[in-house]
């Protein structure tokens, strides 16, 4: 499993001095977002309101390596095959694209059916 190294939170006043020294203490390197930009975490704050939406919601997560596969699945889905409207509909990692337009398109299920992603093969 790989060791958490940083924590990146905001500065609201709910998060304690002792707080952060829980996470210090296991050799985890707290970082705050810079002062007075509210816009600093609207990125995350959206993938993560994504990702519980679209898979979390619809998932009865079993354990820590359950949520973990599920979580790998997901943003693998979510970075080379779920459209971005702020990318023109296109993904974060561009997959090539196929050699030919008249092939047989294959459904391919992941995480039981929660998600399916299209294929075009070449007949």
């Amino acid at each position: 499993m790989a060791r958490t190294r940083f924590l990146i939170r905001d500065r609201d006043a709910k998060y304690s001095g002792s707080f952060d020294e829980v996470f210090c203490s296991e050799g985890v390197r707290v970082i705050r977002t810079p002062t007075r930009s509210p816009k600093a975490n609207a990125v995350a704050e959206r993938f993560v309101r994504t990702i519980r939406r679209e898979c979390l919601d619809h998932v009865l997560v079993l354990g820590e390596r359950h949520l973990e596969r599920t979580l790998r699945v997901y943003v693998r889905h979510y970075n080379r095959e779920r459209p971005h409207r702020g990318l023109s509909l296109q993904t974060p990692e561009p997959r090539p694209t196929p050699n030919r337009a008249d092939g047989e398109v294959v459904r391919v299920a992941r995480l039981g059916g929660l998600i399916n992603e299209y294929r075009r093969f070449a007949a």
